[in-house]
């Protein structure tokens, strides 16, 4: 983990369901050490949200993922984190070694029932196969020449 260009305030997640199985990470430090959790982690200065969790995911499991919908936002007094469901495009799910022991596709009910997932992890699995499409990415013109991603309710 490169700590100097860390935006310790911005955090995202993703679930990503793959043949009716979920990719959860068994996380090695913190609060969440043991446990297994949505890969994520925290955005580099000058990152959007999308594309740290496009870069977190391959750097901690070795897949490429798509961002499709948001479908979680956590505030508190020091950060905020958003959680996307996103889209399997390729790759071996495998272990980074460092932040995670393990990288492993689970069958959604299972992950649902285990006591080594956090409650924050099945409540966005829920959410991620919920009827719900979430907040999902809108295009727009707009004028600028930084990266601008919108993501709003769609009808």
């Amino acid at each position: 983990m490169n700590n100097e260009n860390t935006n310790w305030g911005q955090s995202v997640a993703g679930v990503v369901i793959k043949d009716g199985k979920v990719l959860l990470a068994r996380h090695t430090y913190g609060k969440g050490a043991g446990k297994l959790i949505i890969p994520g982690g925290y955005t580099n200065v000058g990152e959007t949200p999308r594309d740290a969790l496009i870069r977190e995911y391959l750097e901690e499991t070795g897949v490429t993922v798509e961002p499709k919908s948001i479908i979680g936002i956590r505030f508190n007094l020091h950060d905020w984190y958003v959680v996307f469901r996103a889209e399997y495009v390729s790759g071996t799910a495998v272990s980074d070694n460092d932040e995670n022991s393990e990288v492993l596709w689970l069958n959604i009910a299972e992950a649902l029932g285990r006591d080594d997932v956090p409650d924050l992890t099945k409540k966005m699995i829920e959410s991620s196969v919920s009827d719900g499409e979430g907040l999902r990415y809108t295009d727009y013109e707009y004028s600028s020449d930084t990266p601008n991603y919108l993501y709003s309710l769609r009808h």
